[in-house]
């Protein structure tokens, strides 16, 4: 393997866990982002042979923690007993705030900063706040501030039904507030731009449904470990599977984004889920002290910026300088992670490889870059089928994507997702 832009010593990933993918339900979920985290982590910290004290750092992405979560890295490194002397931040960086924890966690020990980091995401979309507009705020300001009756009733008289209209966080989320689109309507840019079809989109859905649910029954998804609710209910699996996708179901679904002439639906689109997906990452010296086997080697790691219009192609341009960097074309990676945003945000990086005009003009490349196999991509479904809890998703890939280089004998990997605002972020895996 080439040189890394890891500065200074190897980066080993330890060992890895997540939550089961749970999908929103039209109301708050059972678990809050933070509990998501500490169910998951109580088990993966359990059967290590070193103590959560051991921790140099913690660092988590969430991209909308509650408000009773300000921090969220330091909640959940104090709840799984990492104790007051262990350092935590949280970081946010849209879809790839789980990678981004990664990335920082690498930086501080490849540089010598840390030795061993707990990383990863976690995010309860369910639990999006419902929250009232800046009208209502300035009159319940002035009626906190009234002091007398008559000043009360005077402010009372100022009340209109129109302050009490709710603005759904989780819209706001989810709208690029620099363009004004929607994360689907980019999308929809993108699908014209490559001029990619409801059926390819519906095709690319059911497939994912088809692998999560082989994946689930051949036993594949050993990384998720059981959440039990306060009730004593029992979350053991992604809850957004659909057995019975087909295309036929799927074309009786109207577009959401572009009503008229738009081809995103619900169906070939990312669901709103809950979940959380930690790693312990971990140096050389860290590994020989504590005895620890590993998964693999993070090898190279991308940012890139584009226009937030067109974000759904940052899986481009993240992935296509780290291939440059080592000297690899697409087919030397073992296996491909693209976070399934939507369909057709996928559908359109791969055709973007393989456009010379593209490749040439948004890239810098001599040339296209080809064609990658689909059958090494998203071979356990993604997040069509799955979901995807925003901060956590970029965790998610990477520990997945080295699950299956072990379970395929493969060596290579790249985990890559798009980023809302127009950013991408990838990740070269090596196993070891």
């Amino acid at each position: 393997m080439s040189d890394s832009n890891l500065p200074g010593r190897p980066v080993y990933i330890v060992d890895g866990a997540r939550t089961p993918f749970l999908k929103a339900e039209n109301k708050p979920g059972a678990f809050a982002a933070a509990d998501l985290a500490v169910g998951c982590g109580n088990i993966l910290l359990a059967r290590q042979p070193f103590e959560p004290t051991d921790f140099d750092e913690v660092i988590v992405g969430c991209v909308a923690p509650s408000v009773d979560e300000a921090n969220i890295a330091r909640i959940i490194s104090l709840r799984l007993g990492c104790g007051k002397k262990v350092p935590a931040f949280s970081v946010q960086r849209n879809c790839a705030s789980g990678m981004q924890s990664l990335d920082s966690a690498a930086l501080d020990i490849a540089t010598g900063r840390a030795d061993l980091v707990l990383a990863g995401g976690t995010e309860a979309m369910s639990r999006s706040p419902i929250v009232f507009g800046a009208a209502m705020a300035t009159w319940l300001g002035q009626w906190a501030g009234a002091r007398t009756l008559p000043g009360k009733l005077a402010i009372l008289t100022r009340l209109r039904p129109g302050f009490f209209a709710p603005i759904f966080g989780i819209l706001r989320g989810l709208t690029d507030p620099v363009t004004g689109l929607s994360m689907g309507q980019t999308a929809e840019n993108l699908a014209t731009r490559f001029g990619i079809s409801r059926e390819d989109m519906d095709t690319f859905a059911v497939r994912s449904h088809i692998r999560l649910a082989e994946a689930q029954d051949k036993g594949y998804l050993d990384e998720i470990i059981a959440l039990i609710d306060n009730a004593g209910r029992v979350y053991a699996e992604d809850s957004g599977l659909r057995r019975d996708s087909s295309m036929e179901r799927l074309a009786k679904l109207r577009p959401v984004f572009d009503r008229q002439f738009g081809r995103v639906t619900a169906g070939n689109s990312a669901q709103i889920t809950d979940g959380a997906c930690l790693l312990i990452l971990a140096s050389e010296a860290a590994v020989k002290e504590h005895d620890l086997p590993t998964l693999g080697r993070i090898v190279d790691t991308q940012w890139a910026g584009l226009e937030p219009e067109q974000m759904g192609l940052g899986p481009v341009h993240a992935s296509s300088p780290i291939l440059q960097r080592q000297g690899l074309e697409l087919d030397d990676i073992d296996y491909w992670e693209i976070n399934e945003a939507f369909a057709t945000q996928v559908l359109a990086c791969l055709a973007a490889w393989q456009d010379d005009d593209y490749c040439i003009n948004e890239l810098g490349l001599d040339k296209a870059l080809g064609e990658l196999d689909q059958s090494r991509l998203n071979i356990d479904g993604g997040g069509v089928s799955l979901g995807h809890p925003v901060g956590t998703s970029g965790a998610r890939i990477v520990l997945h994507a080295l699950k299956v280089l072990h379970r395929t004998k493969g060596n290579r990997a790249m985990a890559s997702l798009c980023i809302g605002g127009g950013q991408g972020g990838a990740t070269l895996l090596e196993k070891t």
